[in-house]
């Protein structure tokens, strides 16, 4: 038997915990449901206990940090990772745990995207157009064909949440770990899921200005941090296109009278053209630093992966 851990971030969520708790026990009674709570000030804490839930507090404020401490202290061969805000169907958590437990995928996403809900319920429109940045980006860095970056509905296999570094605090730490899996060369499936909209009542705790922000610096981080080579390289191409739209007139008017008298624009050109080639020099030093992380992660997935094995074949022992 698998043990399973549904895991739920919350703040100020008392409208709709309580029957995220209730919908998930029904399907999966054998689970144990974590409840951590993220300095709510409404009675979240108290319901999710009232309803058995295992409740933990996270004082550090934001999403990526709560996330960061169950991944931490939650053990489970199987994690579910789902919002309390009661927008994601429970029912659907069998088909999102089948596949780890057939060992076909490390992550398995509730994909709100392609069968239309999310759009049809999320009646911001500024949040389905960032949403459709990020992943339109995510998928030409990657080569991938991903439907939905964002989904907080989620499972994954132990391996993949024990060697997962999540260093966001906020809501960008779904686009974190979906980069993590795409980098590191897991395995992600999708499954497409009816998303619904909050209850009258429930509120939701985006803010279209800050997360636009985000959207943006989450971007520019990834192809700083996953593809340094393109990044720099683009920054580069930049600075030399404006270093020989500069340095045309004076080479022109060089090579007529073989004197310069634009000698700022001769400076200030030769200048663009050095600094071009030393943030493009950065960018291959920084692809092979990139390079050398991932041989070393996957040295160390290999050694956690063969001690969890071993592990295992002392408890089997043991049971016999």
């Amino acid at each position: 038997m698998k043990k399973v851990a549904i895991l739920i971030p919350c703040y100020n969520e008392e409208v709709t915990i309580a029957k995220v708790i209730s919908d998930f026990k029904k399907e999966l009674p054998e689970a144990d449901i974590y409840v951590y709570n993220n300095n709510s000030t409404d009675n979240t804490l108290q319901i999710a206990y009232e309803n058995g839930a295992i409740v933990k507090n996270e004082y550090r404020q934001g999403k990526g940090n709560v996330v960061r401490s169950m991944f931490r202290d939650v053990e489970a061969d199987i994690y579910v990772l789902v919002d309390g805000d009661d927008t994601y169907p429970a029912k659907m958590v069998h088909q999102l745990i089948k596949p780890i437990l057939l060992n076909t995928a490390d992550m398995v996403v509730g994909d709100r995207i392609s069968n239309g809900t999310y759009k049809k319920q999320n009646k911001r429109l500024f949040h389905d157009f960032g949403n459709g940045i990020v992943k339109n980006t995510i998928n030409k860095l990657f080569k991938c064909n991903l439907k939905d970056v964002m989904s907080g509905y989620r499972a994954f296999s132990k391996a993949f949440v024990k060697n997962v570094p999540i260093l966001s605090k906020g809501f960008e730490v779904e686009t974190e770990i979906t980069l993590h899996a795409l980098d590191k060369g897991f395995i992600i499936k999708e499954i497409p899921i009816e998303y619904k909209n909050r209850p009258s009542r429930s509120v939701s705790k985006l803010n279209t200005f800050s997360d636009g922000y985000k959207v943006i610096k989450t971007i520019i981080k990834m192809l700083k941090d996953y593809k340094p080579l393109k990044f720099f390289i683009y920054i580069a191409i930049i600075f030399f296109i404006f270093g020989l739209v500069i340095g045309i007139p004076v080479i022109y008017e060089y090579a007529l009278t073989r004197y310069i008298s634009k000698v700022p624009s001769a400076v200030l050109s030769t200048g663009l053209m050095i600094f071009s080639v030393i943030i493009a020099q950065c960018g291959v030093i920084l692809d092979t630093v990139v390079k050398d992380d991932k041989e070393k992660y996957e040295l160390e997935l290999n050694k956690y992966v063969n001690l969890e094995k071993i592990a295992e074949k002392v408890k089997e022992e043991k049971d016999m």
